[in-house]
């Protein structure tokens, strides 16, 4: 393991230097292709660094013991190398999540599609609760959102969103967000007080970059329409809306936020990329978890997730059988200690499968 780590240190260090080759900087493709590496080694090479001070720590502890006879430098030698001792275990466990085999879209943006589902009124609303939350979580965490696209009902709420994120490894944040959302609670306009249960659906998906997926023009038919606002009325006259639809794979996508088509057309067509390559990463996915079980979760957007209970205040997340309290806190954003909780737990399990 150790000899490993020095291996992808010495890597990292090649390509800090590699990276600043006047070849290299203006070379676009090639330097974004070194800085990615190097960010996604970055956690090895630090480990590294940390290892390589405790150990000698504990070598310097240990020559302590061996060569001293004073009773204080005694004690404190042997304070030394347990607490050396102690560190490198705990850095050994790290060491091991670090040299898991990496997703590759982890450092990409982000695209999530909200989709109301079960029980129409309170799935609208939740659905405009899910997506304010995800849109709150990006500002918290200074990360750029954008809604690339959205339907609402004549009320506001929500039937349909596609936002993207932006930001370092925010794909790696949040792509165990797929799946079912469900919610509990007292509707308004429920007179005798029962619980409805109604739910969301999410999908999460990586942005694709011009090099990983083409589309061949032929196979894609474009319209245009006027783009509608709520009450059913039309915010222009223009035929602003775009929609797209891919013949082979019978998707169809559509840009309606922008008051211009050309922005329009581009927002659909990044989503189209979106969509064909989400579909060859689940035939992807579907093909390794039949050869090997290492995964504790496959991104399958009809597995229930999560559930937000408001008669009780709570928010259980069901694979990792953890429940947290105060929901409007966590509808306002704070979903950091479940995304993590999720992530550490997946690690885990993919740790455990590999030994």
């Amino acid at each position: 393991m150790i000899d490993t780590l020095q291996a992808l240190a010495e890597r990292y260090e090649s390509l800090q230097e590699k990276q600043y080759d006047p070849d290299i900087v203006i070379d676009m493709q090639q330097s974004k292709k070194i800085n990615q590496e190097l960010a996604s080694l970055k956690e090895a090479y630090d480990l590294y660094l940390l290892v390589k001070k405790r150990t000698d720590q504990l070598n310097e502890a240990k020559l302590l013991l061996e060569q001293e006879s004073d009773t204080d430098i005694l004690d404190l030698a042997k304070m030394q190398l347990a607490e050396a001792e102690e560190n490198l275990a705990w850095f050994e466990q790290r060491i091991k999540i670090a040299l898991l085999p990496k997703d590759p879209n982890d450092n990409k943006n982000i695209f999530l599609e909200i989709r109301p589902a079960a029980w129409w009124d309170e799935s609208w609303l939740f659905a405009s609760e899910l997506m304010r939350m995800y849109l709150r979580f990006a500002e918290n965490q200074w990360r750029k959102a954008e809604i690339m696209e959205h339907q609402t009902t004549w009320i506001w709420w929500l039937k349909f969103a596609m936002i993207k994120i932006a930001g370092q490894k925010v794909y790696s944040k949040l792509k165990f967000e797929s799946g079912v959302h469900r919610v509990q609670r007292i509707p308004d306009t429920e007179s005798q007080g029962r619980i409805h249960t109604s739910t969301v659906t999410v999908a999460a998906m990586p942005e694709v970059d011009d090099v990983e997926i083409t589309i061949d023009p032929n196979d894609v038919e474009m319209d245009t329409f006027a783009a509608s606002s709520a009450w059913w009325q039309h915010a222009n006259k223009n035929q602003t809306g775009v929609r797209l639809h891919h013949k082979p794979s019978w998707l169809i996508v559509m840009g309606t936020d922008s008051k211009s088509q050309l922005q329009n057309k581009e927002n659909a067509r990044k989503m189209l990329k979106v969509r064909l390559y989400q579909l060859e990463l689940d035939k992807r996915i579907q093909e390794q978890k039949e050869k090997r079980f290492d995964q504790i979760w496959t991104w399958d957007r009809s597995e229930k997730i999560r559930t937000y209970n408001f008669p009780q205040d709570r928010v259980t997340d069901h694979r990792i059988k953890q429940s947290r309290p105060n929901i409007p806190w966590i509808l306002d954003g704070n979903i950091e200690a479940i995304l993590d909780a999720v992530i550490v737990e997946n690690q885990m399990k993919l740790l455990d499968n590999a030994q």
